[in-house]
């Protein structure tokens, strides 16, 4: 929800102390060839299939082996997450992956927190937003909001939950390169955990352009050995 909770611009995902980064920026290419890229992807997005929710049925009762290992370490906790906000366990472990790749104290520069990279407006005053319950509690409940208002369809909840529900709404070619990026991404990484694959290859994309950083700094902050 990182973005979901400030305007559309691109957020650099950090983890205090350590300097990776899981945000989806293209600051590193000219202005001309980020424009191209987003166009390119806008079009991409405005082609391909809408991919809805399962219905409480097809849920399943826990997350695909597709998920790194860092987020296949809340596995147990986002099933039983998933239980209390009715949700797929397995658009909990994706929007897990991309936001802080199971990182508790994620942090990004624009100050959205924890797992679930909530921003501090959503919390009550005194929670810890580092606390897993707590981020879940609220970064869920703003997922479920956007699912909700996006009539069970997953490419435009994920929207909602990055660039704020107010994109539901609006045309896709409105939205931020950012959003589009991240529905580039959870879009099909949801799809291949809910077919039952193995692998996905649109999640090694991520991990490989984006993520690795992410998920070294939330390896360390679990005690994952290598």
């Amino acid at each position: 929800m990182s973005r979901a909770r400030t305007s559309n611009q691109d957020i650099r995902q950090t983890a205090a102390p350590e300097n990776g980064s899981g945000c989806l920026s293209l600051y590193s290419l000219p202005f001309f060839a980020v424009f191209m890229i987003t166009c390119l992807i806008t079009a991409l997005s405005l082609s391909a299939p809408a991919v809805t929710s399962a219905s409480p049925q097809q849920i399943s009762s826990g997350i695909s082996p597709i998920f790194t290992r860092e987020v296949q370490h809340w596995a147990n906790d986002i099933t039983r997450w998933a239980a209390a906000a009715s949700l797929d366990p397995n658009l909990i472990a994706t929007v897990m992956q991309i936001e802080s790749c199971g990182d508790p104290r994620a942090v990004s520069s624009a100050g959205a927190k924890g797992l679930f990279q909530v921003m501090p407006f959503h919390f009550q005053f005194g929670e810890n937003p580092y606390n897993p319950e707590t981020n879940a509690l609220r970064g869920l409940n703003y997922l479920s909001n956007s699912l909700t208002t996006a009539h069970g369809n997953v490419r435009f909840s994920l929207a909602g939950y990055n660039g704020g529900i107010g994109v539901i709404a609006r045309g896709e070619w409105t939205w931020s390169a950012e959003t589009i990026r991240y529905v580039y991404y959870g879009a099909p990484i949801y799809e291949d955990a809910r077919a039952g694959l193995t692998s996905s290859s649109k999640l090694d994309e991520w991990y490989q352009r984006y993520g690795a950083g992410l998920c070294r700094q939330a390896s360390k902050r679990l005690g994952i050995t290598p």
